[in-house]
């Protein structure tokens, strides 16, 4: 995956030798000829060292880790290649995680940052923009409503992550070409910042007019975790959809809290053989088990206890406004494990696949690719990584868990239109890169990267609870 031209594989690799060799802190020895090493050879070692890091990171080894991410430092770079940039913002995750175990240094460190609204709007726009995943989404989500609500004369829609127009731009186009006439249109839009909600209301508000649809937008300012389903204020008679996009993964969180590892916690590394494995192959071999645990494991079920209920609570009362359709697009990774080093080797699959097409559609001196991959995907990565609780919002799952928790909440899987199926198709088509694929199981579709599933797409609708064990055979 990651080449520099003219090479095909790796015919030897000195990785064996070098595991031999004392980490010094000086730049001495292995620094100068690592910095001269071919890409993929770069890559191996950055794997090796990315992994050894987090082992002492997870058994509290913080000089050995502090060794590893001083040699990460001089093969990694935030524009360079795809495993180099990689690498870097995966180094930044694990010194975060080493800083939290000191809280006074980790919030002087941090006292001074201000989250600015406007670049977090700059960066979504820019996701929405450079990547297909949303565009897709809200085509065959649009389709999805559009099919429930045929005949309905008033419909709601509750946004559950309100900060982009486009999609219900689209929407009301098709709907004010319904033979009938267009509908009384509702949307609710729900997020923290007032500013975003702001922003949408008068733009929705001057296209319903233009396409003469009776249109009222309610803002909801809210997290989700917070969210009173009383002030969506469904009315008697309405048509109710629900859309949650990249939302629902945010209250997956439970209570536990990052501890410092104790020296006694500390165990000897084991060390991961690499030979003649290419980056992907290296990234496909089960490497999580061979890594000692970190000291802060969990037990690890399917659907803890202690993750669950906050979700639970929340599909509840999704449940209880009997919405027609919900239509939920969540990441398709796992990304919530209970221990250190499987979300770190999860991690390493997605991103290299998410900075794999951004390799490849974007120059790597682009300030849009920069901004995308500090901004937002190396955020991403910082809170997986560093973060534990509720500061840990970025629990992606994969989507089999999804369905078992829409089962028990009482909603029934609606399988996605082939006509939908159809349009979303065309639009990845005419994107320009082959590389970008999309596949159905089961009625819910998985956009992908090469094959790799990184969003899914599904479709729910209330069914009686009583009748529970039916749904689960479905």
């Amino acid at each position: 995956m990651i080449q520099d031209e003219g090479i095909s594989t790796i015919t030897s690799t000195p990785l064996q030798f070098f595991t031999m060799m004392p980490l010094s802190p000086k730049l001495g020895s292995p620094y100068l000829w690592l910095r001269e090493l071919k890409s993929e050879e770069r890559g191996l070692y950055l794997i090796h060292f990315l992994l050894t890091c987090a082992n002492h990171v997870a058994v509290g080894r913080l000089d050995s880790a502090n060794l590893a991410l001083d040699q990460i430092s001089h093969l990694a770079s935030a524009d360079g290649d795809t495993m180099q940039r990689i690498a870097a913002y995966f180094a930044e995750a694990l010194a975060d995680r080493v800083l939290k175990t000191w809280p006074g240094l980790y919030k002087a460190f941090n006292s001074t940052k201000i989250p600015m609204v406007s670049e977090e709007i700059l960066v979504k726009k820019l996701f929405f923009e450079m990547f297909p995943f949303l565009k897709v989404a809200f085509v065959l989500t649009n389709q999805a409503i559009v099919e429930a609500m045929e005949g309905e004369k008033m419909i709601h829609i509750i946004d559950l992550n309100g900060n982009e127009t486009a999609q219900w731009l689209a929407l009301m186009q098709v709907l004010s070409a319904r033979p009938e006439g267009p509908p009384h249109l509702r949307i609710t839009g729900v997020h923290p910042q007032k500013e975003i909600l702001d922003q949408m209301a008068p733009r929705l508000t001057e296209v319903a007019e233009k396409l003469d649809i009776p249109f009222q937008f309610n803002s909801v300012i809210s997290q989700l975790e917070d969210l009173d389903i009383e002030k969506l204020r469904v009315k008697t008679g309405e048509a109710l959809a629900i859309n949650s996009v990249l939302q629902l993964h945010t209250l997956l969180g439970s209570d536990e809290v990052l501890q410092k590892p104790s020296s006694s916690a500390a165990k000897s590394a084991n060390v991961v053989q690499y030979s003649r494995y290419s980056l992907s192959e290296l990234l496909d071999k089960d490497l999580v088990h061979r890594c000692s645990p970190s000291p802060d494991s969990v037990s690890s079920s399917a659907l803890s206890q202690s993750n669950a209920t906050k979700i639970n609570r929340f599909l509840d009362g999704l449940w209880s406004l009997t919405p027609k359709v919900m239509v939920v697009t969540e990441q398709d990774c796992n990304h919530n494990g209970s221990t250190l080093m499987e979300r770190l080797l999860e991690a390493l699959h997605t991103y290299a696949a998410i900075f794999d097409c951004l390799e490849s559609n974007m120059s790597r001196t682009s300030v849009e690719r920069l901004k995308l991959e500090k901004m937002l995907f190396g955020e991403e990565i910082k809170n997986i990584i560093a973060c534990e609780g509720v500061e840990r919002k970025e629990r992606h799952e994969k989507h089999e868990k999804w369905c078992q928790r829409f089962h028990i909440a009482g909603f029934r899987h609606v399988s996605l239109s082939y006509y939908g199926m159809l349009q979303a198709h065309s639009l990845l088509q005419g994107y320009g890169c082959d590389g970008y694929r999309m596949k159905e199981e089961n009625g819910c579709v998985m956009i992908c990267w090469q094959d790799r599933p990184l969003f899914t797409v599904s479709a729910w609708r209330c069914c009686n609870r009583m009748n529970i064990e039916t749904a689960f055979s479905l």
